[in-house]
């Protein structure tokens, strides 16, 4: 499946349950309604994620819960990647709107767009410092994947790494010092940890196994992660900055893929096609009480909680 999976994302945006331990609760208030548009809360918590509900992929914001929405970006092009910078106001993302992919910056509102790559390759996977400083992305501009950093405004691209294997989904841990990435540097995709300045890279995971999709807890370092090392499907695992402590979240025979923490860390947020399309689900990292919040007939991917 996650062969198919990034194939779906190289194309589509790199052309160029109330149970005390594992039932589901009940299906949140979407339920496939069209959200109404005109009275959304954009000062409150929330989760971005990417959705073809509107005949191509777009970004939307939803509150925690699934009961409001919005398409922030609302463009022919695909879209997606969404990244928030650290204090909730903007989204770094990726589209195709100017012909190959980009990565650009908007408010949270969907409004002052701002492209911010112009560079003829693939540049996806925006992510920012967790001073707001900087922002890291993917690129294969280099002839594979690698990861770069630029400012905010898109000014002073400077390259972190430089290995023939596809280094991708970058993720700050807290104070900037360091970043989590996805690599396939060792023979297949592994979850490796570097410097900010790219030097020093370690592979934490080190399994055959499909190992991806990282995203840091701020406030303990915490690793969510993605891996089919228990069997043929992709599930929710967790783990400590040094790759110790590995916990496996989820245990469902479908897939579950793109985790984001919520800030407390008391949840995540993911998409998981065991409905037989894509939804997103929020689980606690114990695996424990498992709730849907979307359940739209399209495919709901990458969700995102604002810090």
């Amino acid at each position: 499946m996650h062969a198919t999976r990034w194939a779906t994302y190289g194309m589509v945006i790199g052309i160029a349950l109330v149970s005390a331990s594992c039932g589901e609760s009940p299906l949140g208030p979407d339920q496939g309604i069209a959200w109404t548009d005109s009275t959304f809360d954009f000062s409150g918590e929330l989760i971005a994620f990417e959705s073809q509900r509107d005949g191509n992929r777009e970004i939307y914001l939803m509150t925690p819960d699934g009961t409001d929405g919005i398409n922030i970006t609302n463009n022919p092009a695909e879209d997606g990647d969404a990244a928030w910078s650290p204090d909730g106001s903007k989204i770094a993302f990726a589209s195709t709107r100017e012909g190959n992919t980009e990565v650009y910056v908007m408010d949270v509102d969907g409004s002052n767009v701002t492209r911010l790559t112009t560079d003829t390759a693939i540049d996806r996977f925006p992510s920012w410092s967790p001073d707001g400083s900087k922002i890291a992305f993917a690129t294969d501009r280099d002839g594979d994947f690698e990861i770069y950093l630029m400012d905010p405004d898109g000014s002073n691209p400077v390259r972190l790494t430089g290995d023939p294997g596809e280094d991708t989904e970058p993720a700050w841990v807290a104070g900037g010092s360091k970043i989590v990435f996805s690599s396939t540097r060792s023979g297949n995709s592994d979850v490796w940890i570097m410097n900010a300045d790219g030097s020093n890279p370690v592979d934490l995971t080190n399994d055959p196994s499909f190992d991806g999709s990282p995203t840091v807890l701020s406030s303990s370092g915490t690793i969510a992660f993605v891996s089919d090392r228990a069997g043929e499907n992709l599930d929710l695992y967790t783990m400590d900055l040094d790759g110790s402590n590995v916990y496996r979240v989820t245990t469902d025979p479908a897939e579950d893929f793109d985790s984001s923490w919520m800030g407390d860390g008391t949840r995540l947020v993911f998409d998981t096609n065991r409905n037989g399309n894509w939804d997103i689900y929020t689980v606690e990292p114990s695996g424990a009480y498992l709730v849907r919040l979307t359940s739209n007939p399209a495919d709901d991917e990458s969700p995102v909680w604002r810090p």
